[in-house]
Order: structure tokens, then C-alpha cells, then sequence
């Protein structure tokens, strides 16, 4: 095991690139441990990020399917809003889980992002968004989310037919996971409460 490269207390950016190398999203993170091989941060609503719209300035999910994946991104100031996660990003693993907290701190649910891993920098973690999600209630039932616009990205090239495939393994493999209860989704961090004496963490300048 790899000596761990950020401590807790450090913020770190998750950087969501795109099939060209260009960068789209910015997440900023709270580090609460890294061993050099997986990643546990916290980011607050109300956090400021980098998001992204189209170029015509239209949000994502206000365009047609068939133009999303197609029309041009324009990367936009933005914030991470209404809820909060806390995210476990492993670097060798096609997805990251996510644990959901409302205002209050009472955990909701988790959702899985699956994405395409692209190792870490300094900064923190790349990845690319696999569009295809997984989404866990407290429980362990669970379902697919997006599978219409993960269809629609392999036609437009977002994503390869091969990464799709690979991404539809781990949401099974997810998925496998959540039916047995079995961690991530046996209850752990489910009470996680962030070190009050911490401030939000912060995007560096100069990203838009």
C-alpha cells in the first residue's frame, strides 16, 4: 500500500474529464482519510463548484436526449446544492459511492456514480462520468439510473460501447453488493458527522 498522499483536514479537487482530455466539472473535497489508494471526502451543500451547461445556455436535462451528448459544454461557476455527500473513491474501482445527508445530517441514501477512473494528481482524483448511476435506498434495494442517456452517449461518442459494458458490470457487481448488505451499504458512515471546526472546502482561483 501506497504511503497516503493527502491527510485529513485537506481539501482536494475531483476533476470529471471528458473522452478529449478537456476538464468539464470541479468538486471540491473535504479529505477525511486517504491511504493512497482510496479516497473518503465530504462535500457540503452550498459548496462552491465548477458545473457545467451547454453552450446555448441551456442546462443539461432541459435539452432533448438526442442533443444532449452532442451540443457543445461550457464550463460555469456553480454550487453543490441541497444536500451533502460523503464520497469513497477507490482508484482501481469503475465507480465512487456517494452517501447523502440532508440539512439536518440525517443520512437519505446512496447513490453510485459510475465512471471511468483515470488515476490521481496532486490536486486530487480524474475521473470520467459514466452517465449510467446505480442508486441504493436505506435497505439495499436498488435500481439503475440513467440508462436511456447512457445509450445515447455511446452513439455520440461520449463514452465507448466497451466502457458501457465494463460500467454495466460494476453497477451489477454494485448491485450485488447492496442485496447482501454488505458494505459499503451495511450501515457504515451512515451517522458520519463532519469535524465541526472545518470549513467548507474551497475551489483554487483562476478555473474559470
Amino acid at each position: 500500500m501506497r504511503d497516503p498522499l493527502w491527510t485529513p483536514g485537506d481539501t482536494v479537487v475531483e476533476r470529471f474529464l471528458r473522452p478529449d482530455g478537456s476538464i468539464g466539472q470541479h468538486h471540491p473535497l473535504r479529505v477525511i482519510a486517504d491511504d493512497g489508494t482510496v479516497l473518503l471526502g465530504w462535500l457540503p451543500a452550498d459548496t462552491p463548484i465548477v458545473g457545467s451547461r451547454l453552450a446555448d445556455g441551456r442546462l443539461f436535462r432541459e435539452a432533448p436526449l438526442e442533443e444532449r451528448f452532442r451540443v457543445p459544454r461550457v464550463r460555469v461557476a456553480d454550487f453543490w446544492r441541497d444536500t451533502s455527500t460523503l464520497r469513497r473513491i477507490a482508484d482501481d474501482e469503475w465507480s465512487s459511492v456517494w452517501w447523502f445527508f440532508d440539512a439536518d445530517g440525517h443520512f437519505l441514501n446512496w447513490y453510485v456514480n459510475l465512471e471511468v477512473p483515470l488515476g490521481r494528481t496532486r490536486s486530487g482524483p480524474d475521473r470520467i462520468d459514466g452517465i449510467l448511476d446505480v442508486a441504493v435506498e436505506p435497505g439495499g434495494r436498488w435500481q439503475w439510473k440513467d440508462e436511456d442517456e447512457a445509450e445515447e452517449a455511446v452513439l455520440a461518442g461520449r463514452i465507448t460501447a466497451g466502457q458501457l459494458e465494463r460500467l454495466r458490470a460494476e453497477g451489477e457487481r454494485i448491485g450485488a453488493l447492496a442485496d447482501a448488505g454488505r458494505f459499503p451499504f451495511d450501515g457504515t458512515w451512515t451517522d458520519f458527522r463532519p469535524d465541526p471546526d472545518w470549513p467548507a472546502p474551497g475551489l483554487p482561483d483562476g478555473l474559470l
